[in-house]
């Protein structure tokens, strides 16, 4: 970590590299828990998409909602359906995009990957203040929001 007292300390940089180190830590832990359902982190994102949409969903509307690209939710995808979390349906607006619904497993799945995982963030947020989280909140949505802006190119 950088010294805060350094004329060069970019704390949006501190925060994007605690965020690196962050999404790696909630994956290991987050596969952890989830792997006893048949899950792993990735998979359950997937379920999760689907459940969170409460309606069938294409691969793009899968990889877009998550934040993933699109050939991650197909191997996802691919994995889930081989093992009876979701189906495949036809869609009548693409003949090539079947639309994917969670099966009574993975419904089963999602319902107690969401339970554990509300244990876990209770345990997590034990002691923190709560205007710190939500200020954190506020913060990270606020930088993804931001992230729409153009990357800056090489000599600008």
């Amino acid at each position: 970590m950088s010294d805060r007292s350094l004329p060069d300390y970019d704390p949006v940089t501190e925060i994007m590299l605690e965020i690196f180190r962050l999404n790696g830590r909630l994956l290991v832990k987050g596969d952890e828990m989830v792997v006893p359902l048949g899950l792993s982190s990735a998979r359950w994102q997937v379920i999760g998409a689907i459940a969170l949409a409460a309606k069938p969903m294409t691969i793009p509307q899968v990889a877009e909602l998550m934040g993933i690209t699109r050939q991650g939710a197909l191997k996802q995808l691919n994995r889930l359906e081989e093992e009876g979390f979701v189906a495949p349906a036809p869609n009548p607006r693409h003949e090539r995009s079947p639309l994917y619904s969670l099966t009574a497993k993975g419904q089963k799945a999602y319902v107690e990957a969401e339970r554990l995982q509300a244990t876990w963030a209770s345990t997590l947020s034990e002691g923190l203040p709560a205007k710190d989280l939500i200020l954190t909140l506020q913060t990270l949505r606020s930088l993804y929001v931001r992230l729409e802006l153009p990357v800056p190119k090489k000599g600008s």
